[in-house]
């Protein structure tokens, strides 16, 4: 069973072990870059693609269920943030932190970064897409893995499994 993220009418699939991969890159990256409060449900978003929790073959996500925003600066800013975290995973940074070496994950981040860079953020997210709201934003940081976290609702961080 894999997983699937989409964006208009791209796909990214990717199998369990490629997903926990590509979210922990991903993770590293966002937790570095987020500052405003659209940055912390982004990041929650990703705290959601924990198999671990959420179950194997259960996650993903789709770019039309996003709330970007409601005006075209906050939709181009939103973007602007994802761009950058994918940027900044394909860069490599902190993944010495890893404790693995993560073969595959530069294909997955180029062709996630395509995705959203070719993806028209629409003016209302759709009902029920599961974005997280401001409430559920992952202001938590696991302290030993300098990561945000879903903490308090869940037991530790991506890394500290």
């Amino acid at each position: 069973m894999g997983n699937v993220f989409k964006g208009g009418d791209q796909r990214l699939d990717l199998s369990n072990s490629g997903t926990e991969v590509f979210v922990d890159v991903l993770t590293l990256a966002v937790s570095d870059l987020a500052e405003d409060p659209w940055d912390y449900r982004f990041a929650a978003l990703l705290t959601l693609q924990n198999q671990s929790v959420m179950g194997r073959g259960a996650v993903g996500f789709d770019l039309e269920d996003i709330d970007w925003g409601a005006t075209p600066h906050e939709r181009a800013r939103a973007k602007g943030f994802v761009l950058r975290v994918a940027a900044r995973a394909l860069s490599r940074r902190r993944w010495n932190e890893l404790g693995y070496r993560p073969p595959h994950a530069e294909d997955s981040l180029r062709r996630f970064l395509a995705m959203v860079e070719s993806f028209t953020p629409p003016a209302r997210a759709r009902p029920g897409g599961g974005f997280p709201g401001p409430d559920d934003a992952a202001r938590a940081s696991c302290v030993r893995h300098r990561v945000l976290t879903a903490l308090p609702l869940w037991d530790g961080c991506l890394f500290c499994r």
